[in-house]
C-alpha cells in the first residue's frame, strides 16, 4: 500500500500565480511603450540573483533510541486500530496532512490487514533492521524503512514523517509481511554407539597389579 501524501495548495496558488502574471504581461503589450521618441526611459539593469543549490538527502542526527520510539509507536498505534476498528488514536498521532484522512478512510485503507487477521504485537520484544537508515529528504521529511526479524513471516515498514512544532508527527506508513528468513536445516541424529554389554569391573581399594585383581 503506497504512502499517503497530500499537497494540494501550493500547486493551487502556483497556478493562479501563473495566471496573473500572463494577464499583467498582456496589459503591457496592449498599452505599448509609455516614453516619447524625444526622452529615453533610462532602462534599470536587472540585477541577477544567485541560484540556489537543490536541497540533497542528508542523514537524520536521531540516535538507536529514537529510532525505536518511532517506529514501535506507531506500528502499535497501526496494530491497535485494526484490532480494534477504530483509527482515531493513529489519525491523531499524524501531521495536519495525515490528518487529512478521515478515521473511516484509514480503516478502508487498512481493512485488508483486518481481514488478514494481522498481529503486530510481537514486535514489541523484536529490535528493526533497518534497510533505509533514517534521512532527511529535500522537502524536510524524515524517512526510515526496514524490517523485523519475526517468524515465519517478516513484518516489512516504511515510515515519513513530518516536523510539526519540533516534533516528528507521522505523515505516511506502509506495512506488509513477506516471508521470513533463511530456516535452519534440520539436524539429522547420529546412530547411537554401540554399547558394551561386557560389564566394567567395579573399582576397588587394592594396590596391585592388575593381572592379581583379576585372578589371573
Amino acid at each position: 500500500m503506497g504512502l499517503i501524501a497530500f499537497n494540494r495548495l501550493f500547486v493551487a496558488a502556483f497556478l493562479f500565480l501563473g495566471a496573473e502574471t500572463a494577464l499583467a504581461q498582456q496589459q503591457d503589450a496592449q498599452q505599448g511603450p509609455v516614453s516619447s521618441p524625444e526622452q529615453k526611459v533610462p532602462q534599470e539593469h536587472k540585477k541577477t540573483r544567485p541560484i540556489k543549490p537543490l536541497a540533497q538527502v542528508r542523514s537524520a542526527d536521531i540516535d538507536k533510541n529514537g529510532v525505536l520510539i518511532l517506529v514501535k509507536s506507531a506500528l502499535i498505534a497501526l496494530d491497535q486500530a485494526n484490532r480494534t476498528g477504530n483509527y482515531t488514536v493513529l489519525r491523531d498521532l499524524g501531521s495536519h496532512n495525515f490528518q487529512a484522512n478521515t478515521a473511516a478512510r484509514l480503516a478502508e485503507i487498512f481493512a485488508p490487514q483486518r481481514q488478514q487477521k494481522l498481529d503486530l504485537a510481537g514486535i514489541i520484544v523484536l529490535e528493526p533492521q533497518l534497510t533505509l537508515l533514517p534521512q532527511i529528504e529535500p522537502n524536510g521529511m524524515l524517512h526510515l524503512a526496514g524490517f523485523f526479524p519475526s517468524t515465519p513471516v517478516q513484518v516489512n515498514f516504511e515510515l515519513l514523517y513530518e516536523p510539526v512544532n519540533r516534533e516528528w508527527r507521522l505523515y505516511g506508513l506502509s506495512v506488509n509481511l513477506s516471508s521470513g528468513g533463511p530456516k535452519a536445516p534440520e539436524t539429522v541424529a547420529a546412530d547411537e554407539p554401540e554399547v558394551s554389554r561386557l560389564q566394567p569391573k567395579p573399582p576397588t581399594v587394592d594396590i596391585l597389579p592388575s593381572d592379581k585383581k583379576t585372578g589371573k
